[in-house]
């Protein structure tokens, strides 16, 4: 077998583990899945019907009806529900983090270091099973909102594209996360480092226009990276305008794959010196 052929081996035992992890272990992921879906309960039923109603554009339909029936957020769920599809997404980056963190104050990372496996399965592995365990409760995040009312007109393909947009954003976030647990000191930590993440698109488009904000908060909306991802997951979902948005997006989370990887790497390479 060549090298690549074992640490192919070494990162599928790797992924195997995290996942039975997972299974064994369900509440951390539970709870990181708890709360988009309350966000999206929230922001629909409790917060719709203003919200909506504030959206130029969005306050009637074409029927005259207002904004969620008179209150109720039907249609401003096809607003929101793009980025609260996408703080799931953020929101796996907690698992990732703590995971590691976990791995690596425990010492079950030295006693990997004297087995005859490949340095990068740990990571690869992290990586790849906090990916799957998004993208799943992504999945989930997004049956939640086609329950309670949301009515997206993308085709097959936008749907692909959609998906290949998330699992792209993920792994970008994971690799930062993966980083930041690397970095952390407890556990603790690393649950706490990645929490501005979560909120970051609330920051962003996700709930408003940037154009309803004030000048400088909407100066950091419109340059904040989760932006031109919610409009370019509005835009497929909803067939508002994408513009640049798309390219931007690529741009992002290419950055931060690439930004967390090397992050993540050399603090794995420090910590074999320590």
């Amino acid at each position: 077998m060549t090298a690549l052929s074992y640490a192919a081996r070494d990162s599928l035992t790797m992924l195997r583990r995290n996942l039975k992890h997972a299974q064994r272990y369900p509440s951390m992921t539970a709870s990181v899945v708890a709360m988009p879906v309350l966000m999206l309960l929230l922001f629909n039923y409790a917060f719709g019907g203003a919200l909506g109603a504030g959206i130029g554009g969005m306050s009637t339909g074409g029927d005259g009806g207002t904004i969620g029936g008179g209150g109720n957020g039907d249609r401003y769920i096809d607003y929101v529900a793009p980025g609260i599809i996408l703080m799931a997404a953020t929101s796996g980056a907690l698992v990732t983090a703590v995971g590691i963190c976990v791995d690596m104050t425990e010492g079950i990372v030295n006693r990997f270091r004297t087995m005859a496996i490949s340095r990068a399965s740990f990571l690869t592995g992290h990586v790849v099973g906090s990916v799957i365990q998004t993208l799943i409760s992504i999945a989930f995040v997004i049956g939640i909102a086609l329950l309670i009312g949301f009515r997206p007109d993308a085709t097959p393909v936008e749907w692909l594209a959609v998906a290949g947009l998330l699992a792209l954003v993920t792994l970008a976030l994971t690799w930062v996360a993966a980083a930041i647990g690397l970095m952390a000191k407890t556990p603790e930590s690393a649950s706490n480092i990645p929490l501005p993440l979560q909120f970051l698109p609330f920051m962003g488009s996700a709930i408003v226009p940037t154009e309803s904000m004030p000048d400088g908060l909407r100066w950091f909306a419109d340059y904040q990276p989760f932006t031109p991802v919610i409009e370019t997951l509005r835009g497929l979902l909803m067939g508002t305008e994408i513009g640049d948005s798309a390219l931007i997006s690529l741009a992002w989370c290419v950055a931060l794959a690439l930004g967390g990887y090397l992050w993540a790497r050399t603090a794995y390479q420090r910590s074999a010196k320590r």
